[in-house]
């Protein structure tokens, strides 16, 4: 079993920047990528950035020159730096890991004002 834990989020100014991380435990040998996704109210989750144990990093169009996922594996962490933030970013961050199946955090609130 994996577990995640999700913290960072905050209330936060368009143009801000903030930092989340991912802490993983438990049989984190066999996760294979990670990723962050975000649900804003009203709205589906949705894919933001991923990393895969290669380091091969994606992200949404939306967030591309923005977003910065990263992890640190002797930490067994994963980031993800927000940058020149906008409303539109506003939602709950999930932390996903997949090693034969999805492992989910509990999330955190990233709310941005105009």
């Amino acid at each position: 079993q994996v577990q995640l834990v999700e913290s960072g989020g905050d209330f936060v100014q368009a143009g801000e920047s903030l930092r989340l991380s991912c802490a993983a435990s438990g049989s984190i040998f066999g996760i294979n990528y990670m990723a962050w996704y975000r649900q804003a109210p009203g709205k589906e989750r949705e894919v933001v950035a991923a990393i895969s144990k290669e380091n091969i990093v994606n992200y949404a169009d939306s967030v591309k020159g923005r977003f910065t996922i990263s992890r640190d594996v002797a930490e067994s962490t994963m980031y993800l730096e927000m940058n020149n933030l906008a409303p539109e970013d506003t939602g709950v961050y999930y932390c996903n890991a997949f090693d034969s199946r999805d492992h989910w955090g509990q999330g955190t609130q990233v709310t941005v004002s105009s």
